[in-house]
């Protein structure tokens, strides 16, 4: 898709959330986990053919730790190869990847944000030497 096109579409797609995404997007937006700053239907610039971009639309995206997450409905099991293909592409931009299910953010929240956090790498303090 081009970027304009694109753009209009993560648009309505951020105005019709499902109640899954609604309620993960709750649990993230305002750096309310960890302070990790998520944006919601993220534009991914991934090719270019005759001078057009094209776009994957991520369901939400962390920049500084290079993180996608998307929440996998009932579609999903209806175009797994498109998936496929599209997560590999994301990931060899450098970007992880992490997919739930509708059914894991609705009913078991702390095991999703249990697995998120365990994608953020811990910063190690750095030892001072003494001499």
């Amino acid at each position: 898709m081009r970027y304009f096109d694109t753009l209009q579409y993560a648009r309505e797609n951020r105005k019709s959330q499902t109640k899954a995404e609604k309620i993960f997007w709750e649990h993230v937006r305002n750096r309310r986990l960890n302070g990790l700053k998520f944006n919601r239907q993220y534009l991914i610039d991934y090719k270019e053919i005759l001078g057009n971009k094209l776009y994957y639309i991520a369901g939400f995206h962390n920049f500084e730790h290079k993180l996608i997450v998307e929440i996998d409905g009932n579609i999903h099991k209806y175009q797994e190869e498109y998936d496929k293909e599209r997560e590999e592409d994301i990931k060899a931009m450098g970007y992880q990847v992490i997919r739930f299910t509708n059914d894991e953010v609705l009913n078991n929240w702390l095991d999703v944000e249990k697995r998120l956090l365990q994608c953020i790498p811990i910063p190690i303090p750095s030892l001072k030497m003494e001499g």
